[in-house]
């Protein structure tokens, strides 16, 4: 990559850019000052189809002035805004900076909606109409992609209405996973666990943990090669918030269930990740989105 960002290709930029315009005004002066031999009757002498005659009637002066006018509009244009290569251009313009100042712009036309919530705790923003109509609306602009419109989620996406909460349901812990993303990462677990069937043993014995349909006879086999997932999710298989770690306990499955999608899950590991928001949306934002999600899994608490 280091072969696209040489000055090299800078230049190369500017000057296929200006030789193409010179290019065209060439070609327009040759064209003009080419004269073909005519007859009498001002045409080339080429017949078409027996009765099509070739006129050799000039190009309207219109017609050049305006392909001069656009050549020069062109250069005009190359030389106050960007075009040839790094020259940022007379005017300075860049569309980062214009992005920005939009932003600006729009952060100080909104930021006296925001100012009536900058007195209310989490739990008074949730029971709040007008912040939660505000709130849905930066949830579906930037969290619903994923978690989906209803906030329920689907494989692999986390529920946001329910209690279960991979790294915990404060505000707090909230406000964190917007603001700088989160890694969820489960290594393989294959060869730490033992053979194919010790890895089957253990998967039973994990759908055991929450009641779900198992093989006991496998289950009973698998507890004691679980203790090379206790590491993280507990020898009692509660999970760890601190690090993300599911609660296996509570038949609630991100990934998908069953012995053979747990088993899948200690084979090959997973990663999933989500973005940090705080590049993207102001400080006001993220405490509104915060009571939304909050909210969606406490709202009749905050209504009362």
């Amino acid at each position: 990559m280091s072969d696209f960002t040489h000055n090299f290709w800078s230049i190369y930029v500017a000057g296929m850019t200006l030789a193409g315009i010179i290019g065209c005004l060439l070609l327009l002066w040759f064209t003009a000052r080419k004269k073909v031999d005519a007859t009498t009757d001002n045409t080339t002498g080429h017949v078409w189809d027996e009765d099509l005659t070739e006129m050799n009637n000039p190009m309207p002066r219109w017609w050049m002035w305006l392909f001069v006018i656009t050549i020069v509009f062109g250069l005009g244009y190359l030389a106050f805004y960007p075009g040839l290569g790094n020259f940022a251009g007379k005017l300075g313009w860049t569309e980062v900076k214009e992005y920005q100042e939009e932003m600006q712009k729009g952060e100080a036309e909104i930021a006296p909606v925001y100012a009536r919530f900058a007195s209310l705790t989490t739990e008074q923003l949730a029971g709040d109409p007008p912040a939660m109509a505000i709130g849905e609306r930066l949830f579906m602009n930037n969290c619903a992609q994923c978690h989906g419109s209803d906030a329920r989620g689907s494989k692999g996406f986390p529920n946001l209405t329910d209690k279960d909460w991979l790294h915990g349901g404060l505000p707090e812990n909230i406000s964190e996973t917007i603001h700088n993303g989160r890694i969820g990462m489960m290594p393989p677990m294959a060869a730490a666990v033992g053979t194919a069937d010790d890895v089957r043993n253990v998967a039973n014995y994990v759908l055991s943990l929450s009641g779900s349909p198992h093989d006991s006879v496998r289950a009973s086999l698998g507890k004691s090669k679980f203790v090379a997932c206790a590491a993280c999710h507990g020898m009692d298989g509660k999970g760890n918030q601190v690090i993300g770690a599911p609660n296996l306990t509570d038949d609630i499955w991100l990934h998908g269930w069953g012995e053979a999608a747990i088993t899948a899950m200690v084979n090959n590991g997973k990663t999933n990740e989500m973005p940090a928001q705080a590049s993207k949306l102001t400080e006001p934002q993220i405490r509104v989105l915060t009571a939304y999600v909050w909210g969606l899994s406490n709202r009749p608490k905050a209504a009362q």
